[in-house]
């Protein structure tokens, strides 16, 4: 793979860096002699002194602006001496190891375990040559096919680093070497595989020469940016602690080594602020990675304040305020960390076959990694601020006073909390998910729609009831962690629970009635219901109480308590029964053929024919009426949709019925006489008006 030469390339330009580094690190002490002044003869001859002179010295003496002048001399020469002594010291001991030709030893023996190294990695990737082969062409359309692509390359990651130092540093501490040797060779040998280690891990997380396995989204340029500045800037920290001790090892004191640290601290705040400035993002991406307080303001703002606090951390490690510097170091690294992390497992954990991040709910497996990784984050940081200010955490578990035992219960109890956040937040989704599948119920009054209706009803309140017990046993544990008896609080709890009974009576009946009505299944989310006066469609449930949709909008929240005796109007089936009058001169027997004509028309309809259980038909004479033979028909159909259907099968008779001359009967009136018949008419109206209207006849 061209990421493995690119690897190898990245790590030879660092070996060169480095190996200049060293050469300038050691060049003070191979000169530390020729800088030392020898001793000789003096410089100029004696002269004798005269009385005026010696006056003039007693007078100068006198003065005290020169008694001070001196004892700044005096100081100066004493400090220069030192420096030398140490310099002399440490060149005595590098020559006394190494030989007068150290620093070309060392160099050629470094040379040397760094090219075993190359070797061994080489021959490692030969080796797995073929497997690289294989995963360069395998697909990554699926979630699966993704993890098992980031498992192999993690797995090859760890065979380089583990390639590496075994060929580099295996060898080298196999000889025996002089203590000194040692010591240099071993502790420069680290620095270049941590540098190797960087560089894997860089192309593990970004892959600047392969889109395809990238884990951490960002474009191709912005990747290889990442890669070199942290394979810098990794590699520059490990080199000045490694000469950090190798100078104490050689006997400088802590001011020398002081200021070669922050020599090379300053080095760090270069890699770090041309960082902060140059590095690439994309118009889409970099929000993200930021804190949200930060994603009003510009790029240039945004950058200005990530200098300042790099700077300031700069400042504090010179200050030698540790303490404040871990603190700023956690609070600007850590939403950075959260957000890259988010990123990543979202483009990881990506549908099958998409590019973007799916809209929809999360799946349980991406919820839990992404939570997992916010938990080990927060616990990392916690760990670096403990081991910043000096806090023994093996002590602090092991200590018996009372400030010790609280910090422990506390940190406990944060790691409880966290771990609960976890598994809430995997439970949810897994709930909120089924929720989702189960929003679109299919075909109706089947089993498989009355089993998400079902889960609609439920999964809401178990949601609600999961959500109080992780939250009670989360916070009893992180008690208990902190020293505080849970037992007298349990029992404490449950005489507040009686208490609370007595006095809300009526909301105990409420929840213990909806438990009766959810376990007799009386109704489910989406379905018609009645109860008395309140009538409507379920739309969700409180612990206490439903929610009803009516279909006019308006809403009824009804405690479950008055709910009473429910009228279920959406299960199974429904029968829907229709009158019409016809005539007494009408075809009966043609009509009952044209209802059923129309039936089995309805019923073969593909709009209406999976709505329709039994087809209309004539159930025969109902009445005879007055002025009409009222004919009763029915038909079966799936509960809410006989109304559709009822409008059709109408609209239908009618027209069958106007074209094969059957009339519909209606009331009529009719006058007949001579002279003056108003008062027969107004007789004869009033009793139209009694057989068709009789509640208006008898309120007028």
């Amino acid at each position: 793979m061209s990421d493995s030469n690119a690897a190898i390339g990245a790590l030879a330009r660092s070996a060169a860096v480095f190996l200049a580094a060293i050469i300038f690190t050691m060049a003070p002490l191979s000169g530390a002699f020729a800088a030392t002044p020898k001793a000789g003869k003096p410089a100029s001859a004696k002269t004798e002194a005269t009385p005026e002179k010696i006056q003039e010295l007693m007078t100068l003496l006198a003065d005290p602006k020169v008694r001070d002048w001196l004892e700044q001399e005096s100081k100066a020469e004493a400090a220069q001496e030192n420096k030398s002594d140490e310099f002399e010291h440490a060149a005595a001991l590098v020559s006394a190891d190494l030989g007068d030709r150290g620093r070309v030893k060392v160099l050629l023996h470094l040379a040397l375990f760094v090219a075993l190294g190359f070797g061994v990695e080489w021959l490692f990737r030969k080796a797995t040559e073929r497997v690289r082969r294989h995963l360069d062409e395998h697909p990554l359309e699926t979630v699966n096919d993704r993890l098992r692509v980031v498992a192999t390359r993690f797995a090859f990651a760890v065979g380089v680093v583990a390639a590496f130092a075994l060929g580099s540093i295996g060898p080298f501490l196999a000889l025996d070497w002089a203590p000194l040797f040692r010591e240099m060779i071993l502790g420069y040998l680290l620095v270049f595989l941590v540098i190797r280690m960087a560089i894997a891990i860089g192309h593990f997380l970004l892959a600047p020469h392969h889109e395809r396995f990238r884990i951490i989204p960002v474009d191709t340029v912005a990747a290889r940016f990442w890669c070199r500045r942290i394979a810098a800037f990794v590699g520059l920290f490990a080199f000045g602690s490694v000469e950090f001790g190798l100078l104490d090892r050689l006997g400088l004191s802590l001011e020398s080594r002081q200021l070669v640290a922050y020599a090379l601290g300053l080095g760090l705040l270069a890699i770090a602020l041309e960082t902060v400035w140059r590095h690439p993002v994309a118009v889409a991406d970099g929000a993200d990675a930021l804190p949200h307080a930060t994603r009003r303001l510009g790029r240039g703002a945004q950058n200005a304040l990530l200098s300042i606090g790099v700077v300031l951390l700069w400042v504090l490690w010179v200050l030698h305020a540790m303490a404040s510097f871990w603190f700023v170091l956690v609070v600007m690294t850590l939403p950075l960390a959260l957000g890259v992390t988010r990123r990543a497992v979202q483009h990881l954990l990506r549908p099958p076959g998409s590019q973007e991040v799916s809209e929809g709910p999360p799946t349980v497996m991406a919820i839990s990694l992404e939570r997992g990784m916010r938990a080990l984050l927060f616990i990392g940081a916690a760990a670096v601020l403990a081991w910043g200010w000096g806090i023994d955490l093996v002590h602090l578990a092991a200590g018996d006073d009372v400030l010790t035992r609280l910090a422990h219960g506390v940190l406990s109890a944060i790691i409880i909390l966290l771990i609960a956040d976890v598994l809430w937040h995997a439970m949810k989704t897994a709930i909120d998910r089924k929720l989702a599948e189960s929003a679109d119920l299919g075909q109706p009054s089947t089993d498989e729609a009355r089993r998400r209706s079902r889960l609609r009803t439920l999964l809401p309140i178990f949601r609600n009831i999961l959500f109080v017990f992780v939250i009670a046993v989360a916070v009893l544990m992180a008690l208990s962690a902190m020293g505080v008896p849970i037992t007298p609080l349990v029992a404490g709890a449950g005489v507040l629970g009686i208490a609370v009974g007595f006095g809300a009576q009526t909301f105990a009946r409420d929840i213990i009635a909806g438990m009766f009505y959810l376990v007799d299944d009386a109704f489910r989310v989406g379905e018609y219901i009645q109860s008395g006066n309140y009538k409507g469609t379920v739309e969700g449930f409180s612990i206490r109480s439903v929610r009803l949709r009516h279909q006019r909008g308006a809403v009824y929240t009804v405690p479950f308590s008055l709910l009473g005796a429910v009228q279920n109007q959406s299960r199974d089936w429904v029968i829907d029964k229709l009158m019409v009058g016809i005539t007494y001169d009408s075809d009966i027997d043609r009509a009952r053929k044209l209802i059923k004509q129309i039936g089995l028309e309805l019923a073969e309809d593909p709009e209406f024919k999976p709505l329709i259980l039994e087809p209309l038909k004539m159930q025969g004479v109902d009445a005879l009426g007055d002025f009409a033979v009222q004919l009763r028909m029915k038909m079966m159909t799936l509960p809410g949709e006989n109304f559709v259907i009822r409008r059709k099968a109408l609209a239908m008779i009618k027209a069958a019925f106007d074209a094969n001359g059957i009339k519909f009967a209606f009331p009529t009136v009719q006058v007949a006489g001579e002279g003056d018949t108003s008062a027969a008419t107004a007789a004869v109206a009033q009793r139209a008006l009694e057989l068709t209207h009789p509640a208006a006849a008898a309120a007028e």
